[in-house]
């Protein structure tokens, strides 16, 4: 199995450890070229997600990508990759979000919940996260609460949280990704 990470901004690297702890080749994603690759899914990653969506412009990525998403490629997108996923953006899930909703830097927090299909007590660490305000459609499943805000959905092969399972150790939300991943083979 092999996952693309999008590594224009953000933190992609700890996603490449992560994956990399479960046994699977990761390879990044900076230019035209390096989307070219075969790959079994995508990752984007916390971060800026102006500063992604810019860049995902102006180095012709965002076209392809939001193509092979909506054509069945699986995806995991965290904190700032959810929002890039959400209506307005590339707009391949059925969502809106609150950008920074639980606020600065200093609104940052951890969490702990159930997370439909992955299990109990899933660690949730949030930094200026932003959590969706609406499901837009019954294509789109909402899988984590906090605080009665969503912090996860589920669409087809998408998922997107609020949070950064990627700092914490849990390989739960990984693994539920690579499933979806490797049914593809």
């Amino acid at each position: 199995m092999r996952i693309a990470v999008l590594a224009l901004q953000g933190a992609f690297i700890e996603h490449e450890q992560m994956l990399q702890h479960l046994g699977v080749e990761t390879f990044e994603v900076r230019q035209q070229s390096d989307w070219q690759q075969p790959k079994d899914g995508l990752i984007l990653p916390g971060g800026e997600s102006t500063v992604q969506m810019r860049l995902l412009r102006q180095l012709g990525l965002m076209e392809p990508i939001r193509r092979d998403i909506l054509e069945g490629l699986p995806v995991f997108g965290t904190c700032a990759g959810m929002i890039l996923l959400a209506e307005g953006w590339l707009g391949t899930m059925d969502i809106r979000v609150r950008r920074n909703a639980y606020g600065r830097q200093l609104g940052s927090f951890h969490a702990t919940a159930t997370v439909e299909g992955v299990g109990t007590e899933v660690p949730m660490p949030f930094i200026r996260a932003p959590y969706i305000e609406e499901v837009v459609s019954a294509r789109c499943r909402p899988i984590a609460t906090v605080d009665g805000h969503i912090v996860a959905a589920r669409q087809g092969r998408q998922i997107a949280t609020a949070f950064h399972p990627e700092l914490d150790g849990d390989t739960r939300l990984h693994r539920l990704f690579l499933e979806q991943s490797s049914s593809l083979r």
